[in-house]
């Protein structure tokens, strides 16, 4: 039978770092590819506790249908603990409460794009966005980073050529691929512009609470007024990703249209992942808990720097992080990336690929990502000695 697929995906390309997954799954191969939090981090003993009382004291709830919306004391709650933590949330903002961020991106694109419209993004950006606005048939325009975000003048610029320019999607918070974290300075220049011309911000957060060096720098949301920036969050990378559960903040109108995009997806969000969380953040110590993560990761950034400052330097650079799960680094000029990336694989260590995260995947890019915090210390160092010594058969 000839399959006449639609044209929105008929040009998709399955995820490079999905592609990579297949490599890692060699138990001899050492990934530093993944996304993945450190399995030392899940709270597995309140997991498993939680989950017992929410079956013997609430089977029915847990088990039954639930409101698209989500669950109602986990709305609840989320919205006093953004409020004050963040600043985060007004009368004019609603909340919803999604199977992952990643749904954000998709219910949000599925409601604002119209095929030929542009998304203006950062380049590098998360490969998983990108495609979900290539699969509703939007143009992506990217604009280059900088050591402390997006380039603003790039950015005015993209928005000045662009005429059907929807929103800009960023990561302001230990950026996915980068570990950049914006400046203030940007993020009110980001939302002067979004206003000047006309645009929304997605304002995607799933690593801001993995600080673990530096100061917290205030939320894009938080200092909106004007109802055009959507905040999306997740549990993904505080307590479990497998448990599926996100959340947006933003105005209304734009809810309600999610609302029912989400409705004719799954219906809502699995019932027991945000009872869990509800659970989670209103009778166990939460901020505890955020703290023990913090320290985890601060300890494997370290044995990860350690590690690079051996093996890599001087001929592979890396960008400094504050928190987050990755590390960008590049290789020097006369290096091909590509070549490099398949021979660490036949090396036995598998890293992704830089051009997998812009908005032209063809386009040169000497960088690559590591993951640090899902291998042990033990694979890890080994893997960044598997890197380096990758270059260095490349060089000579």
């Amino acid at each position: 039978m000839e399959y006449r697929f639609s044209g929105r995906v008929l040009e998709l390309k399955p995820s490079a770092i999905r592609e990579i997954f297949k490599y890692a799954a060699d138990p001899q191969v050492i990934s530093l590819s993944a996304g993945n939090p450190a399995p030392e981090a899940f709270p597995i003993r309140e997991i498993s506790e939680i989950s017992a009382k929410i079956l013997a004291e609430h089977p029915v709830d847990v088990l039954q249908y639930g409101t698209t919306e989500g669950y109602a004391p986990l709305r609840q709650h989320l919205k006093t603990y953004l409020n004050e933590k963040l600043g985060i949330g007004t009368e004019q903002d609603g909340l919803i409460i999604t199977s992952g961020a990643q749904q954000v991106m998709d219910l949000f694109a599925k409601s604002m794009l119209n095929e030929g419209d542009t998304v203006v993004c950062e380049a590098p950006s998360f490969i998983g966005a990108l495609n979900t606005y290539r699969s509703f048939c939007g143009k992506l325009r990217g604009v280059p980073m900088e050591p402390d975000g997006i380039s603003l003048e790039g950015l005015e610029q993209a928005l000045k050529e662009e005429k059907r320019a929807k929103f800009i999607y960023t990561i302001p918070n230990f950026q996915n691929p980068t570990g950049t974290t914006m400046s203030l300075a940007k993020r009110r220049g980001m939302y002067a512009l979004a206003k000047k011309y006309g645009v929304m911000i997605l304002e995607d957060n799933p690593y801001g609470d993995l600080r673990f060096a530096g100061e917290d720098v205030p939320a894009i949301k938080s200092f909106d007024t004007e109802g055009i920036v959507l905040y999306a969050g997740t549990f993904s990378k505080v307590v479990a990703p497998g448990i599926r559960v996100g959340y947006a903040v933003g105005p209304k109108p734009v809810l309600q249209k999610m609302i029912v995009c989400k409705q004719g997806e799954d219906v809502h969000t699995n019932l027991w992942g945000q009872m869990l969380c509800d659970e989670l953040m209103t009778n166990y110590d939460f901020e505890a808990h955020l703290r023990r993560l913090k320290g985890v990761y601060r300890e494997k950034s370290k044995v990860a720097v350690d590690a690079m400052n051996r093996w890599l330097r001087p001929k592979i650079t890396y960008l400094p992080i504050e928190g987050g799960l990755f590390f960008w680094c590049t290789l020097p000029d006369g290096v091909d990336m590509p070549a490099f990336v398949r021979r660490a694989i036949q090396n036995k260590v598998c890293v992704v690929p830089g051009n997998a995260f812009l908005t032209d995947d063809t386009a040169p890019c000497q960088s690559f990502r590591i993951n640090y915090t899902t291998p042990t210390d033990e694979n890890l160092v080994r893997g960044i000695q598997l890197l380096g010594e990758t270059a260095d058969s490349m060089i000579r």
